[in-house]
């Protein structure tokens, strides 16, 4: 297993196949992405349109709404969410459509999990305009491979959720984040969080990392200043 997690990896997995998509499942959720998922294109192109998500794996043939039209009513709608296309194995056509059509990756079918991972990853950091697997912030030094934070060289222990979070906060590095953003981040459609989940977590996070590292902004959300963060 690749023990990886990028900044704020929300997936939606769009596949009909119910064990190929319980397999990507179970092998996203095992790397710590938070994943969400859809049986059809009809139902795939609704959640992506309701819902942010930092990568969309889409299946080319699925029953509604095939993988094209689906793909096309998002970029119509000016939605530019990475979309990776699973295609058969030697459909070049396939591919060329997807690209020409807005895909930015596609993979073909049979694939091994480590390159999947690794092509998500990569999608991420392009989204993100983030290039290198690790953020700075002052004393603080964020590495989305290996999901931990450092300070001043040394590792701080967080969570899952506090790592996603704080993650998050650091790609939009001077921008302040809602609440209702961050938690559609460190959560799935499934989870039934607390309402007050994310200003605990930010309490964590504060204790841990200091106060003046995440700020926030009362009634609108938290951020991380453009100035360097102080302990």
């Amino acid at each position: 297993m690749v023990t990886m997690l990028t900044m704020r990896m929300k997936i939606l997995i769009i596949e009909d196949d119910h064990d190929l998509r319980d397999s990507l499942i179970q092998t996203l959720e095992d790397e710590s992405f938070v994943v969400d998922s859809a049986i059809d294109g009809e139902l795939g192109l609704y959640r992506a349109q309701e819902w942010n998500y930092d990568v969309i794996i889409l299946d080319v043939m699925l029953p509604k709404l095939d993988g094209w039209a689906v793909l096309q009513q998002l970029r119509s709608s000016k939605n530019a969410t990475p979309v990776l296309m699973l295609t058969a194995q030697n459909a070049v056509d396939d591919r060329v459509t997807g690209l020409n059509l807005g895909a930015d990756d596609y993979l073909a079918k049979p694939f091994h999990e480590k390159e999947l991972v690794a092509r998500l990853h990569a999608l991420a950091r392009r989204s993100s305009g983030v290039a290198e697997n690790r953020i700075i912030l002052g004393d603080f030094a964020i590495d989305t491979a290996a999901q931990q934070v450092f300070k001043n060289g040394e590792p701080i222990k967080l969570s899952v959720a506090q790592f996603r979070l704080i993650a998050h906060l650091a790609t939009r590095r001077g921008q302040i984040v809602s609440r209702m953003e961050l938690a559609e981040a460190i959560t799935n459609e499934e989870d039934t969080a607390p309402s007050n989940v994310i200003d605990v977590q930010v309490h964590h996070i504060r204790r841990r990392l200091g106060k003046d590292l995440v700020q926030s902004r009362r009634g609108v959300g938290y951020y991380i200043p453009l100035e360097e963060a102080k302990a």
